[in-house]
């Protein structure tokens, strides 16, 4: 709360210092909004905000002049300043309490529309169209108000939701959804030996030409072609890494090594198995003449100036991965630094009271934790920085302390456990109350993975993607190569970041699920140029073991009243996530 002279300047100032540097949700505005000269917050909101809510002030106004027509004087602004929702309201009490209580009931779908919390906001709508449109306001904010209530009391275990308060998503929009969110990193300067698998972001030219100086294809005798065939005399040599004779003339040759720098004056190369020695010295430690049997073509065997490179040429595009190849082609031209997009630092928290380590002796009723050992293996196998959170308990104090250490540290974090319907599943709670953050969706029409969440969180000017995948094993490592995977490819700054998709042929029988399903398969080539693809026995979702030399990812349709099942030699869509 502050008391603010009637400046329009301090009024703005207050105004951009509230949502720009403290990010309110909501601020509001008392007096200043009649007729008098001194009356000026209209005019310094007006002139701070980047878009109008009309819809409050008309609201307001609307309401307010049922009780008195004293109202049509006001003159109320609303609007949003990035995520900042601003409201002027009348100077004296009792209509400052009258128009406050008119918006009031919409205050919170309005903040969820600014803090991108899509989840909520479906759920608002879905439930107005349920109860339909006509209801009275104050019943809207007596079951909202109620919702909220159970939802931050999470010792409330009567009156936690008995169905998910998330709407369904489909996975095609779900994985938009995440692609959105998920930006490219700045750009780093590497040395070429740490650029393996790292995204170039910006073309490379060649600073020299490759080869830098005409260049012998063979082992073999610089010759003028115009000679033709017969004896000739050596007359030096050039070796790989020395300087040649400064010129050779009409009758005589210089014996070169292949790679050697090709004399002025030469514009053939004879290889060595198309000569005869005829002349030699020092007991066969020199040659002194030798015979050349074919007639040699002009350039034969020659590798011209900038044949491979010309100097200036790019030879690779912003957008290429590096490889070996790619690396080594680098270091042929002499370049040992290049700019690449940075890696996102990712964080992984298991979570759950049951959980125990690999190395612990588990007490009854502990299981071990595999989920973060299989995560942190698969960014490991990328070459993506990764940060070990622990296991967290099923407490909304220690989640909320690794989560906040995470963010603080990582780019991208991954949880794992704690978003189902149990009592015990506190993540979506920990995001939208303890970290303000901004759940984009918390349920998907999936198998395996239905509980998938997706927020994302602000840390200072940084917005940190949070990806809360289910606690079973299967679950939690299909999701990350679905949902993760692709993001942090996009953040690496890979053009194509969506997992490669083929097609494969079935080789037996499959049922279908009541929701679209990815099973776990083998892809092995076979004679058609088709992959045959071997599912790798029971689907469960806590069967670490149908992951074990899966390759592939089956995308399934689910049943309908047509068709519950597929059968062998059916061709389906695959998503690669091994060796082929």
């Amino acid at each position: 709360m502050k008391i603010v002279p009637d400046e329009k300047l301090d009024i703005q100032n207050v105004l951009i210092a509230w949502s720009d540097e403290l990010k309110l949700d909501i601020i509001l505005t008392t007096g200043g909004t009649g007729f008098a000269e001194r009356d000026v917050t209209p005019e310094a909101t007006r002139a701070v905000i980047e878009k109008d809510a009309i819809g409050l002030s008309v609201a307001m106004l609307t309401e307010s002049l049922k009780i008195t027509p004293l109202a049509m004087l006001g003159r109320p602004v609303c609007g949003i300043r990035k995520r900042s929702l601003i409201i002027n309201l009348p100077g004296s009490k009792k209509g400052a309490q009258e128009n406050f209580l008119v918006i009031k009931p919409w205050l919170n779908h309005a903040v969820n529309h600014l803090r991108e919390n899509r989840a909520a906001v479906n759920a608002t709508h879905d439930k107005m169209q349920t109860q339909g449109a006509c209801h009275h306001s104050s019943d809207h904010v007596s079951s909202s108000e109620q919702q909220s209530s159970n939802l931050a009391d999470v010792k409330k275990v009567a009156r936690r939701p008995r169905k998910s308060p998330f709407p369904m998503l489909g996975f095609d929009e779900a994985c938009k959804i995440v692609m959105e969110h998920a930006k490219c990193l700045p750009k780093e300067t590497v040395s070429i030996g740490e650029s393996l698998r790292r995204i170039l972001a910006e073309d490379v030219v060649a600073k020299v030409s490759v080869p830098p100086f005409r260049a012998s294809i063979k082992d073999g005798y610089a010759v003028i072609s115009s000679d033709g065939p017969g004896e000739r005399q050596v007359v030096g040599s050039s070796i790989t890494g020395g300087y040649p004779p400064i010129d050779i003339k009409p009758g005589c040759v210089v014996r070169l090594t292949t790679g050697a720098m090709v004399p002025d004056g030469a514009d053939a190369v004879v290889q060595v198995e198309d000569t005869e020695i005829v002349v030699e010295a020092d007991e066969g430690k020199e040659e002194l003449t030798v015979k050349i049997i074919p007639a040699a073509k002009p350039g034969q065997d020659i590798r011209a100036v900038g044949s491979d490179i010309a100097a200036g040429d790019v030879i690779l595009k912003e957008g290429t991965k590096l490889g070996p190849s790619e690396i080594g082609l680098l270091a042929s031209v002499g370049i040992n630094q290049v700019q690449v997009y940075k890696v996102p630092v990712v964080a992984i928290m298991s979570t759950g009271n049951e959980l125990c380590e690999p190395y612990e002796v588990p007490p009854q009723g502990h299981i071990f934790d595999s989920n973060r050992t299989t995560l942190k293996m698969a960014l490991k196998e990328r070459d993506i920085p990764c940060l070990d959170m622990g296991i967290a308990k099923d407490s909304v104090e220690d989640l909320y302390s690794r989560l906040n250490e995470a963010i603080s540290k990582a780019d991208v974090i991954i949880t794992t456990g704690g978003v189902s319907m149990g009592e015990t599943d506190l993540l979506k709670h920990c995001l939208t109350f303890q970290l303000k953050g901004h759940i984009h969706f918390g349920r998907v029409l999936l198998k395996p993975g239905k509980p998938t969440t997706f927020a994302t969180v602000f840390s200072g000017a940084s917005k940190k993607l949070v990806f809360s995948l289910p606690g079973n094993p299967v679950s939690s490592i299909v999701c990350f190569n679905l949902f993760v995977l692709p993001a942090i490819r996009k953040m690496m700054g890979y053009p194509q970041s969506e997992l490669t998709k083929i097609k494969a042929k079935l080789t037996s029988d499959v049922s279908l699920d009541q929701r679209p399903e990815f099973q776990r398969a083998q892809l092995v080539w076979s004679e058609d140029g088709i992959p045959a693809a071997h599912t790798t026995g029971n689907q469960i979702s806590c069967r670490l073991l149908s992951m074990c030399q899966a390759n592939a990812l089956l995308q399934l349709p689910p049943k309908s009243d047509d068709i519950n099942k597929l059968h062998a030699n059916d061709v389906v869509d695959a998503f690669i996530i091994g060796e082929l």
